[in-house]
């Protein structure tokens, strides 16, 4: 058992970058990449949970190195890119769980929340895509897992900017796929449920929703960062070498219910 779980989901002489890898769904996934092995990079803007997140992670033995920086200024996501490869080199996987959850009202939308949504949500992960996408591709490996959401398919809870934003990152996923996949570069969309995160503070303070949102899924229960330790790490490892261009829920039922 042990000789076919190390060839399937080992991730030993493997580099990750987790963008938004201080928290959250990031943070749960760079845990899950690190425990099997990998050299984690984590990029994130807030520094104080950046540093939590690398104490934490350097606690349990695994090798971590951290940028702080803001992915929405894309005028410094070039630099950004090369400052996470100085650590560990270039990454064979790259995670981009960074994400902004602005979604006033479609009418009440500013450009200036559409463009920041934009910027951070999908042309980031573009960027880095274009930056670390051809070198895993002539080194004849790789793995690039993009965070989606049920807005990706679904229109509710005003999803705006953030929800054009999503349903792209999952065009995007089949772009890099049908690029890079020839080549043994593997890319797919996680899609989470409703998820207790930083990011989904908001939504869990209104009184009662985070019952109605569960009550809506097949479990019964909103989801937590840890439920994507395991599709992540199947992603990033061997055993995922046909699986390429996809997007995978991971919620509950609640696409489907």
């Amino acid at each position: 058992m042990t000789a076919i779980l190390t060839e399937l989901f080992g991730l030993a002489g493997r580099t990750a970058i987790v963008t938004g890898g201080s928290s959250g769904i990031g943070y749960a996934i760079a845990e899950a990449l690190g425990s099997a092995g990998a050299r984690v990079v984590l990029i994130a803007r807030r520094p104080g949970p950046l540093a939590e997140a690398h104490r934490r992670l350097t606690e349990q033995g695994i090798t971590c190195a951290t940028v702080e920086a803001d992915l929405s200024d894309l005028d410094t996501i070039d630099a950004t890119a090369d400052a996470a490869t100085t650590a560990h080199g270039e990454p064979d996987i790259l995670v981009t769980a960074a994400g902004v959850n602005l979604r006033p009202p479609l009418p009440e939308l500013t450009t200036a929340e559409w463009r920041h949504t934009l910027d951070l949500n999908l042309d980031a992960p573009y960027r880095l895509g274009q930056r670390f996408g051809p070198g895993m591709a002539e080194r004849g490996h790789g793995r690039i897992i993009n965070i989606g959401s049920q807005q990706s398919f679904n229109a509710f809870g005003n999803s705006g900017a953030y929800g054009v934003s999503k349903a792209a990152i999952c065009g995007l996923t089949r772009s890099q796929a049908e690029a890079w996949s020839p080549h043994g570069v593997c890319c797919n969309t996680l899609i989470p449920g409703f998820v207790s995160t930083p990011l989904t503070a908001d939504t869990f303070a209104i009184p009662g929703r985070a019952e109605q949102l569960a009550a809506r899924t097949m479990a019964k229960r909103n989801g937590e960062p840890r439920d994507f330790a395991a599709a992540a790490l199947f992603l990033a490892g061997a055993g995922a070498a046909y699986v390429t261009g996809q997007t995978i829920a991971v919620d509950g039922g609640f696409s489907v219910h």
